[in-house]
């Protein structure tokens, strides 16, 4: 064989072996002895804080290289200020994710305030599980049922975080939409102060996720000094099963839209895991698959089940498609959910 013939040869069978070398090797050697950050934005003690503690605690041993995890909470702005730092502060080496309130891509959706991301360039990680939305309420109020509370003769104080926040955009489309009396009192780090504040008297209480009530207000409800009285979800929960929809009270064909698309529809992609744009793709597909593996890993089903965590993940791809299709909402129904959110 001729020189140059047998170094083109050579070199051919090098970039074949390098293209059938295992796609995660590169992943495997940059995750060795590294660290992930998982920044989270609201406070400690929350439902967002708990989900990134138990995650973080087993996903690194199902990442090659085994690299280690550490969860930071950056609070403000209703998670808002984690999700601006993760676009545009953070360096796109898959060592930092982030977990905000999925409602601020809604905020984008609609034109709001600060909102400093493209949520359709974010590396969507995946979702641990779909938010059942309902509405917490303390005994002392004397609302125990939603009865009670289209009754009340004052607007019912409700906690909220920040616009964009399911505590805030869900109390806004209720009062809008549905006509319950609610007084949103906003600013809150996250939703272990407004239990806090709920608990001193300051606030009757709030609407966010089932799955993180139930586990941080367990002792509350166990003892009915905190009562479920509405589910803003499109089915009942099975373990709601004699609380009433939010949706069944929407009594024109309009305020049944607004309830489906600025709460129903959301809550598939509350809690996203992302990364920052430009985020190699290997490393993006290496964390994807460890998040779901993780989500299904018997050490960490075990620990969710002891801390009554529930677990129905959603993958990256699925969760991208979902929030491309708001981009493309109606226009009218567009039009007035922005006017009750961004108020």
């Amino acid at each position: 064989m001729k020189p140059r013939l047998w170094l083109l040869t050579t070199a051919m069978a090098g970039l074949a072996l390098v293209a059938s070398a295992p796609a995660n090797a590169a992943s495997d050697d940059f995750y060795r002895g590294k660290t992930i950050r998982i920044i989270v934005g609201f406070a400690a003690g929350g439902g967002f804080d708990t989900y990134s503690r138990t995650i973080a605690r087993h996903m690194g041993r199902l990442i090659p290289g085994n690299p280690t995890f550490v969860v930071e909470n950056m609070t403000g702005a209703g998670s808002l200020i984690a999700a601006n730092y993760v676009y545009n502060a953070s360096k796109p080496d898959g060592l930092t994710i982030g977990h905000f309130i999925g409602g601020l891509i809604m905020q984008q959706v609609m034109g709001g305030p600060n909102i400093e991301f493209d949520a359709r360039k974010f590396e969507m990680i995946g979702v641990p599980i779909k938010e059942n939305v309902v509405c917490a309420l303390r005994k002392e109020t004397g609302i125990t049922s939603v009865k009670d509370w289209f009754a009340a003769k004052a607007p019912v104080k409700l906690g909220g975080t920040a616009p964009g926040s399911t505590t805030d955009d869900v109390a806004k489309i209720l009062k809008e939409a549905v006509g319950l009396p609610i007084q949103l009192v906003s600013g809150y780090k996250g939703t272990a102060n407004i239990r806090l504040a709920a608990d001193s008297g300051e606030l009757a209480g709030g609407c966010w996720a089932w799955e993180s009530v139930k586990v941080t207000w367990r002792k509350a409800l166990d003892t009915k000094e905190v009562n479920v009285v509405l589910q803003a979800i499109a089915n009942p929960h099975p373990e709601l099963s004699n609380i009433p929809l939010a949706i069944n009270f929407a009594k024109t064909s309009e305020a049944k839209k607004l309830v489906g698309a600025g709460i129903h529809d959301t809550q598939i992609f509350t809690r996203p895991y992302v990364l920052p744009p430009g985020t190699p793709k290997d490393r993006v597909q290496v964390l994807r698959k460890a998040f779901l593996d993780t989500l299904k890993d018997k050490e960490f089903l075990a620990e969710a089940e002891k801390a009554k965590l529930d677990v129905d993940p959603i993958p990256g791809e699925q969760v991208e498609k979902i929030i491309a299709g708001l981009f493309k909402l109606e226009p009218d129904v567009l039009g007035k959910l922005k006017e009750i959110l961004t108020k």
